[in-house]
Parts: C-alpha cells; sequence; structure tokens
C-alpha cells in the first residue's frame, strides 16, 4: 500500500468507528433488496460494495447527512445496470437505515479480542442514531465494560451526546477515560476521510483509514490499513 507508513510505536490505545470497521450494513438484508433490480446476490460483493461506496462518498466531499453517492456507488459495485442504478440507490436510501448496520465483521471480532488480549486500551466513537452500543452487543462485536464479548472503555453514540464526526468535540465523550494517554497517541480507525480522518485529525488524535481495497492507493498523506489486524503488528 501506499501512503503515510502505520507506525505502530506512535500510539498506546485505539478508538473504532463502528460502521464500516465492525459491522457493516447488513447484506443478508440488502442483497434480495437489490437482487430485483439485477445486484449481486454474493455477501463478498456487498461487502467491497460498501467500501467502494465509502470511497465515492469521502471524494464527493459528503458529510454525515448525504449519502447520494455512496447508494450510487454500492448498486454500481454489486452490478445493478446504469439504467438501473437510479431507481435501485433510492430503494437503497429509503430501505436501509440504523438498525441494518448490523452484520459483524469476522474479522474484526478477531481482531478486537487479539488487541484486548495484548492490554490495548479501546473505545468506539461512533455517528449512530442511539442504537450502537446494543447492535455492538446482540452482534457479538464488543462491550462497554467487562463480560463475554471484548471490553470497550467507552462506546459514544453521537445521537445520545448531540454531536456528529467530523466535528472533533465528539471525541471529548471519549477521552477522559483514556487519562493518562496523550490524544496523539489514541488512533482512530474510520473508513471515512471526510468524517473518521478528518474529524479525529481535528481533534488531535492519530488518524488511520481502514481501505481493504486500496480505493485510497493515490492519498499518499493518509495512514491506511487494509485489516484491523495490522493493527496488532506493534
Amino acid at each position: 500500500m501506499t501512503g503515510t507508513a502505520l507506525a505502530h510505536d506512535d500510539f498506546d490505545a485505539i478508538i473504532f468507528d463502528a460502521g464500516g470497521i465492525l459491522v457493516l450494513p447488513d447484506p443478508t438484508v440488502l442483497a434480495p433488496l437489490l437482487a430485483p433490480y439485477g445486484g449481486s446476490t454474493s455477501v463478498e460483493d456487498h461487502i467491497r460494495a460498501h467500501y467502494r461506496g465509502m470511497a465515492v462518498k469521502s471524494w464527493a466531499g459528503s458529510g454525515e447527512t448525504f449519502w447520494g453517492e455512496y447508494n450510487a456507488a454500492y448498486c454500481t459495485s454489486i452490478g445493478v445496470p446504469a439504467a438501473d442504478v437510479e431507481y435501485a440507490a433510492n430503494v437503497l436510501e429509503i430501505t436501509r437505515n440504523a438498525y441494518t448496520w448490523r452484520w459483524p465483521i469476522p474479522e474484526a471480532i478477531e481482531a478486537l479480542r487479539l488487541l484486548e488480549a495484548a492490554g490495548v486500551p479501546m473505545g468506539v466513537v461512533s455517528n449512530a442514531s442511539g442504537q450502537i452500543e446494543d447492535v455492538l452487543a446482540r452482534s457479538g462485536v464488543c462491550q462497554l465494560g467487562s463480560g463475554p464479548l471484548t471490553a470497550m472503555r467507552v462506546i459514544v453514540d453521537s445521537h445520545l451526546v448531540g454531536v456528529a464526526k467530523p466535528d472533533p468535540a465528539i471525541f471529548d465523550f471519549a477521552l477522559p477515560v483514556f487519562d493518562g494517554i496523550d490524544c496523539s497517541r489514541i488512533a482512530f480507525i474510520g473508513d471515512s476521510v471526510t468524517m473518521d480522518v478528518g474529524g479525529a485529525a481535528a481533534a488531535g488524535l492519530y488518524p488511520v483509514l481502514l481501505d481493504p481495497y486500496d480505493d485510497h492507493a493515490d492519498a499518499a498523506d493518509l495512514r491506511r490499513i487494509r485489516t484491523l489486524h495490522d493493527l496488532l503488528r506493534r
């Protein structure tokens, strides 16, 4: 991968975005939804479509409230014919909601367990709708505090705190639980250049973009990883 090298000794704690990092829009819901318009029903194709959609959304500079570019890119990526993309994208827009962001990324669950075993302090900061702590627990990804799943020190939901990325103020609700760790040594892992990298950089954190398909290969100024397992190479 090109781009700024990820220096693993430059961070001592990790905060994760939720969507695209720990969970994805559920492909078992979206695949049959979009199949009538020519979309693939392959889970792998839908996973790839999410990251393509996020890349296109980032290139357009769109914020949290506008998902038009994402929807069109998602539908194109799963093979919806060009003549039907606009219609299918509209179907996706009015059907996808906060509660469909629930499909756990298997390698993320494994990486979280390994990071916890290594003693890495962790948390979550997500643009969400009041549901993200419950969704992460129900999906078997992680939980707030100790229990059967990987423990997070904090889970911040933008709806509950009243501020969303890229506003750096959202991180003010997470940083106190990392007392003693300078914010510049806390990595924030996201999949949006606009909302995640931009917000984390403005907050003084160490922003890292999850870019599993090298959609941002030409962005020399981004620290990028393909998988959360890259965070373990410390």
